[in-house]
C-alpha cells in the first residue's frame, strides 16, 4: 500500500481512538467532555501526567486498553511518517500538487490517452511545437517514465468520466486516444464525445473493422499504425525519393526544409485577396503546396488567382524562419495592408 494512505487510515484511527477515549470517560466515569477529552488526549500521548480524577476499575481497565491502542496507533504514524520522508514521497507529493495546479490552468490543450510507444511520439512532437497538452496512463511503471519526462500527467483510468474530467475534458480542444486495445479507445470515444460534444478526437485503430466502431461512437479522425507503417514501407521502395522528400518537409529533425498548416483567420485582411495580391511567395519566400477551404475541400497546387477565403487553411512549404514570417504576416492586419497595395500596383491584372 501506498505509504501516504498508511498515514491517512492512521490518522482516522486515531481520531476514532480520541472520539471513544472521550465517549468512554464520559460514560465510565460520568466526567464532563472536556475532562474526558484532556485524559484521553493525555494517555494516548503517554505523556505521564496524573488523572484528571481518581478513576475506579472500570476505568482504569479502559485506560490501559487506550494506551494499548494509543501507542500502537502513534508508532504506526511514526512509521508512516518515516517511509514517506526516506522514500522521498512528501517532495512527491507536493510536486503532485503543482503539477495538478499546472493541469487545471490549461485550457485549448489536448488529453493523450495512453503512454505507449506511439504516445511517446506525440508527446515528443508535441513538446517540439509546443502544444500544450496532459497525458492519462493507469500503469506505475509508466508513470514513472511520464515524471522523468517532465510532461503533465494523470493516474487514472481514461474510460472514466472522472479522469477526462480532472484532465480538463471540458476546456480541452481535442483528445487522442492511442492505448493498445480497440475496445478501450471505443469506451474513451464515447466517454469523451459525452462530456465534451464540440472536441476533436483522434483515435487508434488496430484491428481490420475497429475504425467504423470508432468513427461511430464519436471519432473525428482514426489512424491505423500498422496501415501507414505498411504503405510506408512499400512506398519506401516504390518511390524512394518522394518518401524522402516527405521526411524532410514533414520530419523535426529536418531543420532546412518544414511543411506547416496556417490558418487565415476571419477578420484578415487577405480574405478575398488572391495569392499575388497576398504577397505571401514573394514576401516570405514559402511555396502554398494546397489550400484546405471551410468546408473540407482541398485545392492542391492553387493558381495564382485562387483567391483566399475566411477560414481558409494554407498548406505551405518552405524554411522554418519564411513559415514563422508567414505566420506572423497573417496575424498583422496593418502589414497586410501596405503588402495588399503594392502587389495591386504590380500585379493590376490580378486585381
Amino acid at each position: 500500500m501506498d505509504p501516504v494512505r498508511h498515514f491517512k487510515i492512521s490518522i482516522g484511527i486515531l481520531a476514532v481512538l480520541v472520539t471513544v477515549g472521550t465517549a468512554g470517560y464520559m460514560v465510565l466515569e460520568g466526567w464532563e467532555f472536556l475532562d474526558s477529552l484532556y485524559m484521553t488526549v493525555i494517555t494516548l500521548g503517554t505523556v505521564g501526567f496524573r488523572e484528571v480524577h481518581d478513576l475506579d476499575h472500570a476505568g482504569k481497565i479502559f485506560t490501559m486498553l487506550l494506551i494499548v491502542f494509543g501507542v500502537s496507533v502513534l508508532g504506526y504514524i511514526v512509521g508512516s511518517l518515516a517511509q514517506i520522508m526516506f522514500e522521498g514521497q512528501l517532495q512527491r507529493i507536493i510536486g503532485r500538487k503543482k503539477v495538478e495546479r499546472k493541469i487545471e490552468s490549461l485550457s485549448d490543450h489536448y488529453i493523450i490517452c495512453g503512454f505507449g510507444r506511439i504516445g511517446a511520439l506525440i508527446c515528443r512532437e508535441f513538446a517540439a511545437k509546443p502544444i500544450p497538452f496532459v497525458v492519462i496512463e493507469k500503469f506505475p511503471e509508466v508513470i514513472d517514465k511520464l515524471e522523468q519526462e517532465g510532461y503533465l500527467h494523470i493516474r487514472g483510468d481514461a474510460t472514466e468520466d472522472d479522469t477526462l474530467l480532472r484532465a480538463g475534458i471540458r476546456r480541452a480542444k481535442g483528445l487522442i486516444s492511442v492505448v493498445t486495445s480497440d475496445t478501450e479507445n471505443v469506451y474513451i470515444t464515447l466517454t469523451a464525445r459525452g462530456l465534451n460534444p464540440n472536441l476533436f478526437i483522434l483515435a487508434r485503430s488496430g484491428e481490420e473493422g475497429s475504425e467504423i466502431k470508432l468513427k461511430r461512437a464519436g471519432a473525428n479522425k482514426v489512424v491505423s499504425p500498422y496501415l501507414i507503417g505498411g504503405s510506408r514501407m512499400a512506398q519506401a521502395i516504390l518511390r524512394p525519393n518522394v518518401v524522402d522528400f516527405i521526411e524532410i518537409a514533414t520530419g523535426r529533425e529536418h531543420l532546412d526544409l518544414q511543411m506547416e498548416e496556417i490558418n487565415i483567420p476571419e477578420r484578415s485582411a487577405f480574405v478575398g485577396e488572391t495569392l499575388v495580391t497576398s504577397g505571401f511567395r514573394k514576401e516570405t519566400g514559402v511555396i502554398i503546396v494546397g489550400i484546405k477551404k471551410s468546408s473540407g475541400k482541398m485545392v492542391f497546387n492553387p493558381h495564382s488567382h485562387t483567391r483566399i477565403e475566411s477560414s481558409d487553411t494554407l498548406i505551405v512549404l518552405g524554411e522554418p524562419a519564411a513559415i514563422a514570417k508567414l505566420e506572423q504576416l497573417v496575424a498583422c492586419d496593418s502589414c497586410a495592408d501596405k503588402i495588399i497595395t503594392r502587389q495591386r500596383k504590380e500585379h493590376p491584372d490580378h486585381d
